[in-house]
């Protein structure tokens, strides 16, 4: 999740990663040199998973977020739960949040926490409407990777001065469906953390 400025100065709410000009190879085989975690039934049903709440402000929606595979549900349950805690974080002015701290690596944190902070240092929130959309999972290194790709759609959604109460959109004319690939990796309690996320405007069919 990442691009929060234009050339403008006008504020998007492109998601933490690279901008356009991300390229596939960022995030191939994202920390393969790190040891495949071993994880045990009792782990993943012991892993306390906090609860993220975002208010009726933003309504961040998740169309036909499902799949028959279990695994790969797992996937999208983390992926879902972690992007609705950076949204809460940006909503609730805190860089810090625990929440996003659980569904990311120490790697996926920190470009979260400037993602987030883009919004908190101009003082901004957001609001409206985000829905997420198009989901696709695969699955490797024995299941303990993945990568999650989605869609938004940024046409509803918009961001508020908490000062003043300005409302921005994105500039007119530009592509509102931004694509996302987020890598991610199963920790020891069978939790699936965001690695890197990367993201391209207009990118979505």
């Amino acid at each position: 999740m990442l691009t929060a400025l234009t050339a403008f100065a006008t504020f998007t709410l492109t998601a933490c990663g690279g901008g356009g000009d991300a390229k596939s190879d960022d995030i191939k085989g994202a920390d393969t040199g790190a040891a495949t975690p071993t994880v045990s039934a009792s782990s993943v049903a012991d892993a306390q998973r906090p609860e993220v709440t975002i208010p009726s402000s933003f309504r961040l929606t998740f169309a036909n977020w499902t799949s028959s595979d279990p695994d790969e549900q797992a996937v999208l349950n983390d992926g879902k739960e972690q992007l609705r805690a950076g949204y809460a974080a940006i909503i609730a002015n805190n860089p810090d949040s625990e929440a996003l701290a659980f569904y990311d690596t120490k790697a996926g944190l920190s470009q979260d926490r400037e993602w987030i902070k883009s919004y908190t240092g101009k003082n901004v929130t957001v609001i409206g409407a985000l829905p997420v959309f198009d989901p696709k999972v695969a699955l490797f290194a024995k299941n303990t990777k993945a990568q999650l790709a989605y869609c938004t759609d940024e046409s509803n959604a918009r961001t508020k001065n908490r000062e003043t109460g300005k409302v921005v959109g994105n500039p007119a004319g530009m592509d509102p469906k931004v694509a996302y690939t987020v890598t991610m990796q199963k920790d020891g309690q069978g939790v699936w953390q965001t690695v890197s996320t990367t993201s391209k405007r207009g990118g979505c069919s």
